[in-house]
């Protein structure tokens, strides 16, 4: 056996549980942690391991411990897995993911071909070809940046936006995902804030009468329009026509067996 699965971590006075998750009591009592004043040695040596006292209990991070004693630690994202490996070197920089984490503050997502997609599931999806993102055959040339405001857009509420969830389906027809694409949700709610700037009648009291929400309820889906590519007259007629109701709206990236496709837009007006 090697000489490394050999090592003990010798703690004086108590033993050393690692990477353990615990909870409170059934009593509601809140545990309390305090950093651990023991001393920890690797073959007689001591080392420098952060450590935790709770309840009685010490807590250490298995990379840390990994680390001083001299085995792999690593997270596999896609069996949601900690592997430890006795028989490989501990090495500070962990094993890279193509997982890929969505962001959340609206900011673009723009995919890659090996892109791994965390699904709702618990699944992993990869993207394979990204070749349409920027040529697809319903559009001539990329989308132009966000609207810029041609009215005032402080007068309107706080824009909420909705988390960039991602739907998975698989059936005998083949593998496909939605992402929900939040800066195209921007796009959309920006061209609606123009277009009710262009709508004397929409506002009172220098607010606008109109209220956006950026999810569309599931019984309200019957009545949603979808449509693909980015138009934006789709938008501005509707807001045109109807000026002082309630708009929805939501985009999503339609992928099929890894291959993007197209990004769908939902609207609504009522």
């Amino acid at each position: 056996m090697k000489n490394r699965r050999r090592k003990e971590i010798a703690l004086v006075a108590s033993g050393i549980i690692l990477g353990v998750s615990i909870a409170a009591p059934a009593t509601g009592a809140a545990l309390m942690a305090r950093q651990s004043s023991q001393r920890i040695t690797v073959d007689g040596k001591p080392v420098q391991i952060e450590a935790y006292s709770i309840n009685g209990s010490n807590y250490a991070k298995l990379r840390d411990v990994g680390k001083a004693v001299g085995f792999s630690v690593a997270y596999n994202a896609l069996t949601n897995t900690v592997e430890v490996n006795t028989t490989e070197p501990y090495t500070e920089t962990a094993p890279t993911s193509r997982t890929v984490v969505l962001p959340t503050d609206g900011s673009q997502y723009v995919p890659q071909a090996g892109d791994r997609i965390l699904c709702d599931d618990g699944t992993e999806y990869e993207i394979k070809d990204v070749t349409r993102w920027d040529n697809n055959v319903f559009q001539s040339e990329k989308l132009p940046p966000l609207p810029a405001p041609t009215c005032d857009w402080s007068a309107f509420p706080a824009l909420t936006l909705q988390p960039p969830i991602v739907k998975h389906y698989h059936d005998e027809h083949g593998d496909d995902l939605f992402i929900r694409n939040v800066f195209e949700v921007r796009r959309m709610v920006y061209t609606i804030y123009n277009a009710i700037g262009e709508e004397p009648d929409a506002w009172r009291d220098g607010k606008p009468l109109c209220k956006i929400y950026t999810e569309i309820p599931p019984e309200y889906e019957p009545y949603t329009s979808r449509f693909w590519p980015w138009r934006e007259s789709v938008i501005t007629d509707a807001v045109h026509d109807l000026p002082n109701v309630r708009y929805y709206v939501d985009a999503y990236d339609y992928y099929h067996n890894g291959t993007y496709l197209e990004t769908r837009y939902c609207f609504l007006s009522i």
